[in-house]
């Protein structure tokens, strides 16, 4: 039975009933078909989102990992050079009990075979900061000035030329360079300028801005390269040239960098060994031109390393040298640090 719009009350016929009953089940199913699709949803979703928090932990444990493989190798760099170090230290150290520091790092003569042997380093030290200033003024404007013309100047088809040859190089073998000088570079010097010898300040000096220069060149074109582009744009909107763009703008926003392969060209120059060997005479005197022969620090200690004697003294003092050496090349590295830090306060 139901009740019509006028009020009044119906019985249903069998025919009627059986339709509604129909549309009941119909709607009663569909209601169920929604409640298992929700449910079959929210299961699918609960399932994704335990994956992706699987996911994520496993990428946590492997970058976690990564972290401590890369810390695990860079404290065993620090290790190695902190034994190093240590090494070069307890075994140039015991020198000073049988000589003054003044006597040694001020001494005019190293004379490790005469009686009583004499190890005067101040001829070494002069001879190795001369030999690289002599480098420097060479490499660094050559340097320098190639990585400005490779990254403002020349074409990108000339470019593409030039920097493998200058990369090839840095990948010269020291001894090869040195025997150049021995055979081609020493006898054109000793004819042209009427020397004594060829084997002097200026050869090693040369060869060693010969070996400087890709090393200064690649870090500092690196920089170059790194000056946004937005900055050279503004400076051309301005109306400076593109000269005014390179000298003001260009190489004062890349000054730290430029500074940093400064200070590595220099670094090499004055660690090199097999160059000053076989190119710089061998003589441990103060110079007092830039033809004059000469004897760097690493030069004594790879000539005569192997004749002395086991912890004798000649053996102590050749570690004290290295001690020096050590310093130096730390100076050179602290001044590139400091450069490159002044020059990224000034930017910021």
């Amino acid at each position: 039975m139901f009740r019509s719009t006028t009020g009044s009350i119906r019985r249903l016929t069998p025919s009627r009933r059986i339709g509604t009953g129909w549309i009941a089940s119909s709607l009663s199913m569909l209601s169920s078909y929604v409640r298992c699709f929700a449910t079959t949803t929210e299961a699918k979703a609960g399932v994704q989102t335990i994956k992706e928090i699987l996911m994520n932990i496993g990428f946590a444990r492997k970058e976690t990992g990564i972290r401590r493989i890369l810390a695990g190798i860079a404290g065993c760099s620090l290790l190695f050079l902190a034994l190093i170090m240590l090494f070069v230290f307890m075994e140039g150290l015991p020198i000073f009990a049988e000589l003054s520091a003044k006597d040694f790092f001020f001494g005019m003569y190293w004379r490790p075979t005469s009686e009583p042997p004499e190890f005067g380093i101040f001829p070494l030290i002069v001879g190795s900061v001369a030999i690289t200033l002599v480098s420097s003024l060479i490499a660094i404007p050559l340097g320098v000035m190639t990585a400005i013309w490779l990254t403002e100047i020349a074409p990108s088809s000339v470019r593409r030329i030039c920097k493998p040859f200058i990369e090839l190089l840095a990948a010269l073998p020291s001894v090869v360079v040195g025997f150049f000088a021995m055979v081609v570079m020493a006898p054109f010097l000793q004819e042209y300028f009427d020397l004594d010898t060829g084997l002097n300040l200026f050869n090693a000096g040369v060869m060693l801005a010969f070996m400087s220069v890709p090393t200064i060149c690649s870090v500092a074109e690196d920089s170059l390269y790194a000056v946004p582009a937005s900055l050279r744009e503004a400076s051309l909107a301005l109306g400076a040239s593109r000269w005014e763009t390179t000298v003001r703008v260009v190489v004062p926003a890349a000054f730290s960098g430029i500074g940093t392969a400064c200070m590595l060209g220099m670094s090499r120059s004055i660690g090199e060994t097999m160059v000053v060997l076989m190119a710089a005479g061998g003589a441990g005197i103060l110079p007092t031109s830039l033809f004059d022969p000469i004897r760097p620090i690493p030069a004594a200690i790879a000539a005569e390393m192997a004749e002395a004697p086991f912890r004798g003294e000649h053996y102590h003092a050749l570690f004290a040298t290295a001690m020096v050496l050590f310093v130096f090349t730390l100076a050179f590295n602290t001044i590139a640090q400091r450069i490159t830090e002044k020059s990224r306060q000034a930017l910021d």
